[in-house]
């Protein structure tokens, strides 16, 4: 695996007289996001915490209060602006993205471990810092920042998401904004390049080794294929989409694009030292990888010597990658029916839902 430096990146500030300059009261709120026991969730401004300027009572966001399709998401212009705790940083969110994790949850995939309703969906964000807890170390008022807000996807996942104006989030979650990408760009990268790293480092792929992608148009294997070739040192990958997405995958990078819908990549003579599955073939994906290798698998059943990964949000891992993003070595993928509006969260659901979208699914701007 190729070194990876982590140059010192410089801060861009932002001018926040902008924001909205409603002042906070003790008023109750209209809407507010209450455990199913009817109390606020345990979270307190610091009276250390710095800020700048006033921030609304109340913001637009996106809420369902009960598990299931799309039907369930309502707009409202009266949520309760999130507090924030000493570790945390509260983001002014400019654009956010949707993930596959997102509509699972909402349908209730993981009601064991959710935290309660009512919940504010969305992971990935990209945004302004306008105040900063106590604890907070590094970012500070005006930076900006992208991240995957919730430490654990699945594992008590934040009830404030991504899809609303503000949002809190721990500072060791975040990062600053490469500054050559736009807030739409960062917004897309997150969760799917943390799982793409993540998952090639559990792995075992290092600089050398072959990697075969299984839905290497999408969000993550998009990144797959672009880390394996840019950061890892890939002998080969080759990558796996239907028809019309094989010019794509080619310029990526990726040396032996399979169209799917013509050829079985499991009846491939070659084999590889690394599969990624993306899209859940896990019977098929073992067929495919050399003895001693490794299957890395998302979603769908595991058979060994497959594995199942769930990405730790970490913001070290995107510092560590800023530099590859800051030289366009490695890019963000947005699908290009994007980005929808804020108000039209619902039809970027509907369409992700399709299984058909290149890269990611973008939401921008945000009021």
């Amino acid at each position: 695996m190729k070194t990876i430096t982590t140059p010192t990146p410089s801060l861009t500030l932002l001018h926040t007289s902008s924001h909205k300059t409603a002042t906070r009261t003790n008023a109750a709120p209209s809407v507010s996001l209450k455990t199913r026991t009817g109390k606020y969730p345990c979270w307190r401004i610091s009276a250390m915490a710095a800020e700048t300027g006033p921030v609304p009572k109340e913001m637009k966001a996106w809420v369902y209060e009960e598990y299931g399709g799309v039907n369930v998401l309502k707009f409202k212009d009266n949520v309760e602006v999130p507090d924030f705790k000493d570790d945390q940083v509260l983001v002014k969110v400019v654009a956010a993205a949707l993930n596959p994790v997102d509509f699972k949850r909402r349908f209730g995939k993981f009601k064991a471990t959710d935290s309660p309703l009512p919940t504010v969906p969305g992971y990935d964000v990209a945004g302004v810092v306008v105040k900063v807890g106590s604890a907070v170390k590094d970012l500070k008022v005006g930076d900006e920042v992208y991240g995957d807000i919730h430490e654990k996807a699945l594992d008590g996942p934040k009830q404030f998401g991504s899809l609303a104006e503000y949002t809190a989030v721990e500072e060791k979650l975040l990062a600053v904004k490469p500054k050559t990408l736009d807030f739409s760009q960062a917004a897309g990268l997150p969760l799917a390049i943390e799982t793409a790293y993540e998952g090639l480092e559990k792995a075992g792929f290092s600089s050398g080794k072959s990697l075969l992608v299984l839905g290497g148009a999408g969000g993550v294997g998009s990144l797959v294929v672009q880390l394996a070739k840019q950061v890892f040192g890939a002998s080969k990958v080759a990558a796996t989409a239907s028809t019309g997405k094989i010019d794509f995958l080619k310029s990526l990078g990726v040396d032996l694009a399979i169209d799917y819908t013509k050829e079985k990549f499991e009846e491939l003579s070659e084999k590889f030292d690394v599969v990624y599955d993306t899209v859940g073939e896990g019977e098929k994906a073992v067929k495919a990888v050399k003895e001693g290798g490794s299957v890395v698998v998302l979603t769908g059943a595991v058979t060994p010597p497959g594995f199942r990964f769930v990405v730790t949000s970490n913001g070290e891992v995107l510092k560590k990658l800023n530099p590859y993003l800051e030289s366009g070595s490695v890019k963000p993928v947005l699908d290009p029916k994007g980005p929808f509006p804020f108000d039209k969260v619902d039809e970027a659901f509907t369409y992700l839902e399709t299984n058909r979208a290149t890269g990611k699914v973008v939401i921008h701007p945000i009021p």
